[in-house]
């Protein structure tokens, strides 16, 4: 009897510690991937700035649709201002917010804010700009965007004429004039970009097909802080004045964003420059006025990238945190200096007064109405 008691006793001490090895099991993660605790939950949308078409549309798709699945949201720009963008991302933090989706203005100056989010559970989805130096970032959302430094530098050598459609060569020798203008140097994308560009145009820099009349090729130098037209325009103002005095005229510019293309333009135009002459000028996000720009023969092309797919693939990691689904990644490519960040990679399409109608209109990014 004595040994019988002894068994039930350690059988049901097993039994306690069995279930509360379960207990412990179930993390806050858990019991919250399992039921409907995130029901209703509030989601902080963090945009940079509404200086920028694209992320007035990119904050306002993403809040529409996280509502619809039945989330709150909380959907701040901070109008290009880091301490700005700081604050909104803290007050999120004290509202409770259970994920944060965060287009970063700078990449490295958020890492006290995904410390105090980690310490709270909240996760983080980096979007379309990755956020760097800290390990407290769960997801990452963009595009191929060393692809589109290539698509930019593609299309630039065949507005120039060395390539054809098809990306063959021409046999065109040149020489090109060609100025090199780069994004903002506190975004991790716009190094991803010059270098897909670079790197496309390095064999014909190198022959001599096409010649950079300023010299000014390294990233640093051509870099344009917070993709800021106005600092665009000033460059290429100085360029012109500096480099092409003689009379010599620019044959290409590589601009990796329309609002950059814009100030460009403004500064070829007050130089004397044609409206419907200018230099092959790329561009980047399609954003209405450069499509414009790009009919009316100024422009000459566009990287289109579909933010509303962008915005769709940010909603569904959130979606997937909070109810606990595979969140789907492609891609291992990007490291932030502390981990690498599980990545979806979309793609993206060259825009050019060819295809405009083809892409954007029939596929529905604009109407035609507004492309008049």
């Amino acid at each position: 009897m004595k040994s019988k008691t002894v068994f039930a006793v350690i059988a049901a001490g097993a039994l306690v510690a069995s279930l509360a090895a379960c207990s412990s099991a179930r993390t806050p993660d858990a019991a919250a991937s399992a039921g409907t605790s995130n029901k209703g939950a509030l989601v902080g949308i963090a945009m940079p700035t509404q200086t920028s078409e694209r992320w007035i549309k990119d904050g306002a798709a993403i809040k529409k649709d996280l509502e619809a699945l039945g989330y709150k949201t909380d959907l701040e720009y901070a109008n290009n201002d880091i301490p700005t963008q700081v604050q909104q991302i803290s007050t999120m933090i004290t509202k409770g917010a259970k994920v944060l989706v965060i287009a970063s203005i700078d990449g490295t100056a958020l890492s006290t804010q995904l410390d105090n989010a980690a310490a709270a559970g909240i996760k983080v989805v980096a979007y379309d700009r990755l956020i760097n130096g800290n390990k407290n970032v769960d997801y990452y959302t963009t595009f191929d965007n060393y692809k589109v430094g290539v698509q930019q530098a593609t299309s630039l050598l065949t507005g120039l004429g060395i390539l054809d459609d098809s990306g063959k060569e021409t046999g065109k020798t040149g020489p090109f004039n060609v100025e090199l203008f780069a994004g903002s140097p506190d975004d991790n994308n716009a190094t991803f970009f010059y270098n897909g560009a670079i790197d496309t145009l390095k064999k014909y820099i190198d022959s001599k097909v096409v010649v950079v009349q300023s010299g000014q090729t390294d990233f640093k130098t051509v870099a344009t802080l917070r993709w800021d037209p106005a600092t665009a325009q000033k460059r290429m103002q100085d360029l012109l004045a500096k480099s092409y005095s003689a009379g010599t005229k620019v044959n290409g510019v590589l601009s990796p964003y329309d609002g950059i293309s814009i100030g460009i333009i403004s500064a070829l135009t007050a130089a004397g420059y044609a409206p419907t002459a200018l230099p092959t000028i790329t561009g980047q996000d399609a954003e209405l006025g450069s499509v414009k720009s790009i009919i009316a023969g100024q422009q000459y092309s566009t990287i289109y990238k579909d933010t509303r797919n962008l915005g769709k693939q940010a909603v569904k990691m959130v979606d997937g945190m909070l109810t606990g689904a595979k969140v789907d990644t492609n891609s291992t490519d990007y490291n932030n200096g502390k981990k690498v960040v599980p990545t979806f990679l979309l793609q993206s399409e060259v825009v050019t007064k060819a295809n405009v109608q083809k892409i954007l209109v029939d596929g529905g990014y604009y109407t035609a109405d507004q492309l008049k």
